[in-house]
């Protein structure tokens, strides 16, 4: 299969694993704190990702490491909380929705980090985007009153820390594996991430009730596939794309995340879908070529 059927099948599969996270957060969250769950989603995919990639770790070389370590933190570590703290304060489907910056985040970090240009029709996206995420933050905040929506800058910059590590893994890490590149993520994380669940007392206090062990399950299964395996399929698309194709799964999570948001009862106006519409319009205009 040549490299631009690959693409779009990772860009397809990545949406719908990824568009299904935000409700195994929500649902993880019922028996976890966010801190537990973000510790428990960097563990549990580390263990996994170290046993099938322990080998992959000899093609990292030392020059290597100080961007393994910039891509653990900025696209893993500290996203993972920021995520978990966002979806217990507002519905997973916002969420969804708000991580379409992530494209916006990674023109712009490119374009002042890493040397690319901008074009009028790219700043007037990001321009349009920006109204959107403007009218779907304060349209959220009025139609859910109860919601803490000041938590949507948490998404915000966790797409930023995205859109460094997608630039980073094309311009340093593009003469590696994708699977190498995650399994030496996981093997600076897991040990942080164990002393991060320790202090929240997760082991002496964590009660086997039905409640927790399906938190327990939701929370493995996106570690295991939402983590581990999404990013090896990531990377092995940015490696065959550009930073921001492979950024663009996130035209795609959102109507994943907003029909499973539904099916459980979340409500979304029809000047949320208005401007979710809007963002994803910004978000064409940064990535079409003419």
């Amino acid at each position: 299969m040549d490299s631009k059927n690959q693409k779009w099948i990772y860009l397809s599969v990545l949406a719908l694993v990824w568009g299904s996270s935000f409700i195994l957060m929500k649902k993880a969250l019922i028996g976890l704190t966010p801190v537990q769950l973000g510790a428990l989603r960097v563990l549990i995919a580390g263990v996994f990702l170290l046993l099938i990639g322990f080998k992959s770790l000899k093609q990292i070389k030392s020059k290597h490491y100080k961007y393994i370590f910039y891509t653990a933190i900025t696209g893993t570590f500290v996203p993972v909380f920021l995520f978990a703290y966002a979806v217990s304060g507002i519905d997973s489907s916002i969420a969804s929705i708000l991580n379409s910056l992530t494209p916006f985040n990674t023109f712009i970090i490119g374009a002042l980090a890493f040397g690319f240009t901008f074009k009028k029709q790219q700043l007037l996206g990001i321009f349009i985007g920006l109204i959107g995420t403007v009218i779907l933050i304060l349209k959220g905040a009025d139609l859910n009153p109860n919601q803490n929506y000041w938590l949507s800058f948490l998404i915000i910059i966790a797409s930023i820390g995205y859109a460094f590590n997608v630039n980073i893994v094309k311009k340093h890490l593009y003469d590696i594996s994708a699977l190498s590149i995650v399994a030496g993520n996981f093997l600076l994380l897991i040990v942080p991430a164990f002393i991060v669940l320790a202090f929240t007392d997760f082991f002496s206090t964590f009660k086997i009730n039905q409640t927790n062990i399906n938190s327990l399950g939701y929370v493995t299964v996106l570690a295991i596939v939402g983590t581990g395996l999404a990013k090896v399929l990531y990377n092995k698309m940015v490696h065959l794309a550009t930073p921001i194709f492979a950024s663009s799964v996130t035209y795609l999570i959102p109507v994943v995340a907003v029909f499973w948001g539904i099916l459980d009862g979340e409500k979304l106006s029809f000047t949320q879908l208005i401007a979710a519409i809007v963002i994803l319009l910004g978000v064409y205009l940064v990535n079409k070529k003419k």
